[in-house]
């Protein structure tokens, strides 16, 4: 078995006390403090997450953007140095590789994208089995990642980063110096929250982060662990890899069509993706809260009134924003309007649930 990785910031999280767990790979700060504090931190001030063990790969070369749109189905072609991008990866099976974050470094000619942890060396493997011409590089031992979540968020960064990041669009990125690295601050995000995710080169991650903490005191900063981070994006109802989508998820049936841009390019396995649309779908991701009492899990059943399996969950906790148990599920056609009800079996148990609108938690 390989050696578990840390990130430049694992010192700095022994120091706060953070509970450390295994996920990819990497020791991960799961809380600090504890989740529903963490969580409520980020909805109404600031909080910074360690997301270093996110993978960072290099396209570099004037078949960079060529091999990009091969790779991926979203409109690359469109984005001008400096913009970013979601997008995602389709296999030869009609499923996902993985989803991803393109930043077009100089336009046509070099591009970071940024993958899932869990999915790099698949990711990278992926990229250099279907390149036409483009130099990859994997660079993600690299770099670091702290993202800067929360209303108060902008504000800290402004004042951290000397860039006036409250001036910058949604999904856009420029390059920084700090303590004599390099990096970029890009205005994306994974909890719904105004904000940013800084990528720094390793040898200043630690003074970076705890001079955000520093002079985010007045602001009432926290540094947050994946447990937060999973219900804050559980309340967004955005898509994690493993949950929403994985190798076998139609992008269409995952509410991931808006990402898909058949009428622009070619690109892998193209044809069999949207035959599923054009076919019909067979299910749809959606919302749903709990009418009676229970947690609703990974991987739980779910029933219609007339016992008939209807789908599954995917993701499910209680929202700390709320206050109530929320979850997200794939659910056959005729059951995924607002307002539908079914049955969720949890272990043995069937709770009633139904369709709400999402995101549970409205910025």
């Amino acid at each position: 078995m390989s050696e578990i990785k840390r990130t430049p910031l694992y010192d700095e999280h022994l120091k706060l006390s953070a509970r450390m767990v295994e996920f990819a790979g990497w020791s991960m700060p799961i809380q600090y403090q504890g989740l529903r504090e963490e969580h409520n931190c980020v909805r109404n001030q600031v909080g910074l997450f360690d997301v270093s063990h996110m993978g960072e790969i290099r396209f570099l070369g004037s078949k960079s953007l060529a091999t990009l749109e091969w790779l991926t189905t979203n409109d690359v072609a469109k984005l001008n140095s400096g913009e970013a991008q979601y997008s995602l990866l389709p296999n030869d099976q009609g499923g996902l590789v993985d989803d991803i974050i393109i930043y077009c470094i100089e336009k046509n000619q070099n591009y970071l994208v940024c993958v899932n942890a869990a999915n790099k060396d698949k990711d990278f493997q992926w990229m250099q089995k279907h390149n036409r011409g483009a130099e990859i590089i994997d660079e993600s031992d690299k770099w670091a990642q702290i993202a800067i979540q929360g209303p108060k968020a902008i504000e800290l960064s402004n004042k951290v980063l000397n860039v006036a990041v409250s001036a910058m669009k949604a999904f856009t990125f420029q390059p920084i110096q700090f303590k004599g690295a390099s990096g970029y601050v890009a205005t994306t995000g994974y909890t719904g929250e105004k904000g940013c995710e800084v990528f720094i080169e390793n040898k200043a991650a630690a003074q970076l982060w705890q001079e955000l903490l520093a002079v985010g005191q007045t602001l009432g900063v926290q540094a947050i662990g994946l447990g937060a981070r999973d219900t804050l994006r559980t309340e967004m109802k955005y898509s994690l890899y493993g949950h929403e989508i994985d190798d076998v998820t139609n992008p269409y049936e995952a509410g991931l069509g808006w990402v898909i841009k058949p009428a622009k390019k070619d690109f892998l396995n193209k044809a069999q993706i949207l035959n599923v649309k054009e076919n019909g779908l067979q299910k749809s991701l959606v919302g749903f809260k709990m009418l009676e009492k229970g947690i609703p899990r990974q991987g739980y059943t779910l029933f219609s009134s007339e016992n008939k399996e209807i789908g599954l969950v995917t993701s499910g906790t209680h929202s700390p924003t709320l206050d109530e148990p929320i979850g997200i599920a794939y659910v056959a056609m005729p059951y995924v309007a607002e307002g539908s009800e079914f049955l969720v079996d949890i272990r043995g148990r069937k709770v009633k649930a139904k369709v709400v609108r999402t995101p549970f938690v409205h910025q």
